[in-house]
């Protein structure tokens, strides 16, 4: 078996995510000696299995397992059986988890500390996999980017921090969530950054994609979407071409509109447009 073909290697930052590194691979042979991370490493295993010793013990992580390894704590790795493994990772700065763990309590934290190297949640691993697929895959939005990274890191550290942190309380900040809604509605066509909008409303990013969900029923990304597609549906009516709508209402390129938009509708930009145009007056007097 020639091994240079079947191991693959993707490694990767995101500039505005503050340089965020990010792997993708599939290990046949590989053995990592101990070595140590000066940051974060998350992840999640797709297939086959990983196994690495990890504070004092030998731990598996298996196919749909969670696997971590904290700053400073020497490890290896290796694959359990001839078939390898492959794994999603996210090697995260320790000032990201110190923020999102003040992001849950409203109140400054030490780095959250983890116990376990290998964890079994389906939830937060499908999340954790979809995200770091989007990052590789598409061109997200940025704010989008950004409320799933905060939410993967909150998630993270509630759940499986060794420390139980108290979420503080949500309140009726209904004067914050009109305003971000007004700002989305008026500037929809811009990257607009989670944290420019946190800014302008006086809260936190956590604390406003909570209350705006509270609120809304969706978090700001989503709602942002909606207003989109939305102000699309408006130029699809009156025979704009997909490209140009692609771009006029601020998505990186048609297939990611196109995509974006049955995902609201149902149908494709291409469907819709072809309905609305038989049903229009002018069309309908022509026949």
């Amino acid at each position: 078996m020639d091994v240079a073909k079947t191991e693959k290697i993707n490694f990767w930052m995101i500039p505005q995510l503050n340089n965020l590194e990010l792997l993708h691979a599939t290990y046949i042979n590989q053995s990592f000696t101990k070595h140590i991370h000066d940051c974060f490493a998350i992840g999640v295993i797709e297939q086959g299995a990983l196994k690495f010793s990890y504070r004092g013990e030998k731990v598996v992580a298996p196919s749909g397992h969670i696997n971590l390894v904290i700053p400073g704590e020497a490890h290896d790795g290796s694959a359990v059986s001839n078939e390898g493994w492959t794994y999603r990772m996210f090697y995260l700065k320790s000032q990201l988890l110190e923020q999102a763990a003040h992001e849950i309590t409203g109140k400054v934290q030490q780095t959250p500390f983890f116990t376990a190297g290998v964890i079994k949640d389906d939830k937060l691993a499908g999340f954790i996999r979809k995200f770091h697929f989007l990052l590789e895959n598409s061109t997200i939005p940025l704010m989008e980017q950004e409320s799933y990274l905060l939410t993967m890191l909150t998630e993270f550290i509630y759940r499986h921090g060794d420390e139980r942190l108290r979420v503080r309380g949500v309140g009726k900040e209904n004067q914050a969530v009109k305003l971000a809604r007004e700002y989305i509605e008026d500037t929809y066509t811009q990257n607009i950054s989670i944290k420019f909008l946190s800014n302008l409303c006086n809260l936190s990013p956590f604390h406003l994609i909570r209350v705006f969900k509270e609120s809304t029923g969706i978090p700001p990304h989503a709602y942002l979407k909606q207003v989109r597609i939305k102000r699309a549906r408006i130029l699809l009516a009156q025979g704009f071409s997909l490209s140009f709508i692609a771009n006029e209402i601020g998505f990186t390129d048609q297939s990611h509109f196109s995509k974006q938009f049955k995902q609201i509708t149902g149908i494709t930009p291409n469907k819709y447009s072809n309905i609305i145009q038989d049903f229009s007056p002018k069309r309908s007097k022509m026949k």
